[in-house]
């Protein structure tokens, strides 16, 4: 019988998110993962912010999901290239994945979000080879999620506090919310947002083009 080590596994794993990170940088890409709980709103994200990048840089998206292809067709439906992945069970997208799926967006712009399976464990274990991790966390999920899911948090570049116009209804307030963030999520930058009406859209779409100048303000970071 041969046993296959998951130490072994996770390497080939790694050695695929590097291949991914290098296509990436020779395309002039910058990826961001977007990880986060069922119904925290991260496709509702995405349709308010491709609109305002597409048309300055052109977006691709690689839809994961366990079975449906709700989520791609609502992106396909805003003239977006997407690809949707479904993982027939699994909780999580791997590197694997994300490169045939990159087979099918070749020159597809220069932002590319990956919209993880929905939950905050498994998607947070696993490098696909992005260059910014992204959590979107919505005020309904209550303020413990972040002290009981650390990792996501910890490894995040950018948490979206996503539904703040439900603020009124809750018993908790948004300056609340920061502080838990600020502790479970340290040097993330916390964007207040609500994906419905749009408050907070730009600063978040400011801060992705942010990153895509930093990435390649060295044009040795980008091999033509």
């Amino acid at each position: 019988m041969k046993v296959i080590l998951a130490k072994d596994l996770l390497a080939a794993s790694d050695r695929v998110a590097a291949a991914n990170r290098a296509l990436f940088r020779q395309r002039g890409v910058l990826a961001l993962n977007i990880m986060g709980s069922p119904g925290a709103g991260k496709t509702a994200l995405l349709e308010a912010t491709l609109p305002r990048l597409h048309p300055r840089y052109g977006c691709a998206v690689v839809e994961g999901d366990i079975a449906t292809t709700r989520d791609g067709e609502r992106i396909s439906a805003l003239g977006v290239p997407v690809v949707q992945l479904n993982t027939g069970g699994a909780c999580h997208l791997d590197a694997s994945m994300v490169a045939r799926a990159l087979e099918d967006l070749p020159g597809a712009g220069r932002l590319l979000f990956v919209e993880n399976v929905g939950n905050l464990v498994c998607p947070a274990e696993f490098d696909i080879g992005t260059d910014r991790t992204v959590v979107v966390f919505s005020v309904t999920e209550g303020p413990d999620k972040p002290e009981k899911y650390p990792l996501a948090f910890q490894k995040a570049h950018a948490v979206i506090l996503n539904k703040v116009d439900l603020l009124p209804h809750l018993d908790l307030t948004l300056e609340e919310f920061q502080k838990v963030l600020e502790q479970c999520a340290p040097g993330a930058t916390v964007f207040p947002v609500s994906a419905r009406t749009g408050e907070g859209v730009d600063a978040w779409c400011q801060w992705i083009e942010a990153q895509l100048a930093a990435q390649y303000a060295d044009p040795r970071q980008r091999e033509e």
